[in-house]
């Protein structure tokens, strides 16, 4: 039997990815999203909107890990990755998002159609 050599398909960056772990929160005017993202600094934090799918990528800069071997860890140390389908009752154009202490909040404001309203009787 011949074994046959399959093209490895590239990934864009080696290593492990992570899923961090999200709260999600709802009021009458927008989403909040909160992801944990530990280690991750805001120069290498990338978010885009593709197709309806909000995507955050998060990098690790393991050089400010050089020359330490963990004795014990509770949360993952590598790259972290999430995507969201959104559907049209956000506004997906005031999306906006804040990085404090590896903690990403995205904010997701409902679209004006999608907003609670109350109706008036004739």
């Amino acid at each position: 039997m011949r074994s046959r050599s399959w093209p490895r398909k590239k990934r864009r960056q080696p290593g492990r990815y992570y899923i961090p772990a999200a709260d999600i929160f709802e009021t009458d005017e927008a989403l909040t999203v909160i992801l944990e993202m530990p280690g991750v600094q805001k120069n290498n934090v990338t978010i885009e909107l593709e197709n309806g799918v909000l995507r955050v990528d998060g990098q690790i800069d393991f050089s400010n890990y050089k020359g330490m071997e963990p004795i014990y860890t509770e949360y993952n140390v590598g790259h972290f990755t999430r995507g969201f389908t959104l559907s049209n009752k956000i506004d997906q154009a005031e999306i906006s998002a804040q990085l404090d202490s590896g903690v990403l909040t995205l904010t997701l404001p409902k679209a004006k159609d999608a907003l609670p309203r109350r109706i008036a009787l004739e």
